[in-house]
């Protein structure tokens, strides 16, 4: 991807200090699970996922980022049917709260999410906007591992669709990383760029094909939940944890073995495999919520397309427990 010098008006790439020293962008993976801090995990289990985190957050605070660019999903809380875009920046955005996370607005980098639009569409990739996004656990909860909730850099939330077929293709999903990691390098700005969500996990995500009755008038047109509401919801979802951990459960287990081929492609930079997947399969190998790995894939092509040559993953288990193949991974763009 090339930046069309009709847009190049519209960058801060124009602006830049010769005397300021232009750092490489950075890129932060994560899984996400609403059942941390639910559901209880063995003291080695917990004490790795903490230290991987805490490692992150050292990492991320040492570089001090200016600002975020946080892709990540949702989970019917935010985006319902009756307007379901494949991708949606947040010109202005707002956490929900559910799952323990932090609630209430995040900082906004509106002229640049914007100029970004604005690339986008010129890039051929057709982002929605949202001048009143809400996010839930799905982008807030590592937002708030890698940082103090209140002090936060400006944050350009970008949408993902990975729970409401049918999906973009994982094709675009790449185009859409590409872009973003040709962007980002037209910034004179410390960029950290963050992923949310997979790796194998089968929750029980409700599909609008089966759905009925005041369910699927949920899902097509959404509303505020009531107190009573979410907590029956998130109910279901330790009682699915705690009939896994039982081994009882009649929905797709955790699959290492497809997160471990899946994250060593993305750290060659190795899309093909990936792209050569259908939803079926995926869905079919390591259940419903491995569709978030699209972030992944994204932000991946984004880390490719700023120069990084590796990723390295700092932690991988499978954690029955909290539903998740849960990984944590950084990468280093180059110098430009």
């Amino acid at each position: 991807l090339k930046i069309p010098k009709s847009l190049m008006k519209f960058t801060w790439a124009s602006f830049r200090d010769t005397d300021r020293v232009i750092v490489p962008i950075r890129f932060a993976f994560a899984s996400h699970t609403p059942l941390k801090g639910y559901c209880k995990v063995p003291v080695d289990v917990s004490e790795a996922v903490e230290a991987a985190h805490l490692s992150l957050r050292d990492w991320v605070d040492a570089y001090d980022p200016e600002l975020v660019i946080a892709l990540g999903p949702d989970h019917f809380n935010g985006f319902f049917y009756n307007v379901m875009p494949p991708f949606c920046i947040g010109m202005e955005s707002e956490a929900v709260g559910d799952w323990n996370t932090p609630a209430g607005h995040l900082r906004s980098a509106q002229e640049i999410a914007l100029n970004l639009l604005s690339f986008a569409h010129k890039s051929g990739v057709d982002l929605a906007a949202s001048y009143s996004m809400k996010i839930d656990h799905g982008l807030s909860q590592f937002l708030n591992e890698l940082f103090t909730w209140d002090s936060m850099p400006p944050v350009i939330p970008v949408f993902l669709n990975c729970a409401a077929p049918p999906r973009p293709p994982l094709q675009r999903v790449l185009e859409l990383g590409r872009l973003i990691g040709v962007f980002a390098k037209t910034l004179d700005l410390r960029i950290l760029v963050t992923a949310s969500g997979g790796l194998s996990h089968d929750p029980p995500i409700p599909l609008l094909s089966e759905a009925t009755g005041e369910l699927r008038n949920r899902l097509i047109h959404g509303g505020k939940l009531s107190a009573e509401a979410r907590e029956s919801r998130q109910n279901r979802v330790v009682e699915e944890a705690n009939k896994q951990i039982q081994g009882v459960s009649v929905r797709i287990p955790l699959n290492p073995e497809w997160d471990r081929s899946f994250i060593e492609s993305i750290q060659r930079f190795d899309f093909d495999p990936i792209l050569s997947m259908n939803d079926e399969q995926m869905t079919n190998d390591a259940g419903c919520g491995v569709h978030e790995v699209r972030t992944w894939l994204s932000v991946a092509a984004a880390a490719q397309e700023s120069g990084a040559k590796s990723l390295e993953l700092l932690l991988y288990l499978p954690i029955p427990e909290w539903v998740a193949g849960y990984a944590i991974m950084k990468g280093v763009g180059a110098d430009y």
